[in-house]
């Protein structure tokens, strides 16, 4: 196995109560009917940002959406870059003991430079080599592992993620999933658990 390859909310930080914030405040701006909280963005979050919409605002047209998700984005930002999401315990010791083995790349459904941002927050980005979302290259999870794996010559790779659709993405991609089970979701039958950041070590 040469690679590991992260999602990033549920599995590297939490941000949703953050972020809950900044949607409701975008939501008031444009007039739409949306109050969330973190627990209702565990839900939704690791689905495409248009699906999450969907989810959250089922009755309001697609122009409505359309309007709300860059506000959505924007407030997010400017939240998180003030109060960053809450990093896993052992997250940090994790990763800089698997960088100095393995290939560590992050892939996630969600908007470009949302990964850099927590990069920027936590210190967490001397130990990524690549990273890939929809926002850069236009695809969903399942390729864009696949897209990194081409990329750096990498045969053998791990995904570690913490829902159902982190599940499916690797069905697609061919990789084995390891669940990580402190985050948002539930899987029946990962290939791997995790209870901690740190238990990676047990296992790599």
């Amino acid at each position: 196995m040469e690679a590991i390859i992260f999602d990033v909310d549920g599995t590297l930080w939490d941000s949703t109560d953050i972020v809950a914030g900044a949607w409701n405040k975008a939501a008031k701006e444009t007039n739409i009917d949306l109050e969330v909280n973190g627990d209702d963005l565990k839900k939704v979050f690791g689905l495409p940002m248009m699906e999450i919409m969907d989810r959250l605002i089922p009755n309001e047209s697609k122009e409505k959406k359309e309007e709300l998700f860059p506000l959505c984005s924007k407030y997010e930002f400017e939240f998180l870059s003030k109060t960053p999401g809450m990093v896993y315990e052992g997250l940090g010791e994790a990763l800089e003991a698997l960088s100095k083995k393995y290939f560590l790349g992050a892939v996630s459904n969600c908007q470009s430079g949302y990964i850099n941002l927590l990069y920027k927050m936590t210190g967490l980005g001397k130990y990524f080599k690549d990273d890939l979302c929809p926002g850069d290259t236009g695809k969903l999870k399942a390729d864009n592992i696949r897209i990194m794996m081409e990329k750096h010559g990498i045969k053998e790779a791990v995904y570690v993620g913490d829902t159902i659709m982190d599940y499916n993405a690797c069905l697609k991609a061919n990789v084995p999933f390891v669940f990580a089970r402190y985050g948002f979701g539930h899987v029946d039958k990962p290939d791997y658990i995790i209870d901690s950041p740190l238990d990676l070590l047990k296992l790599f």
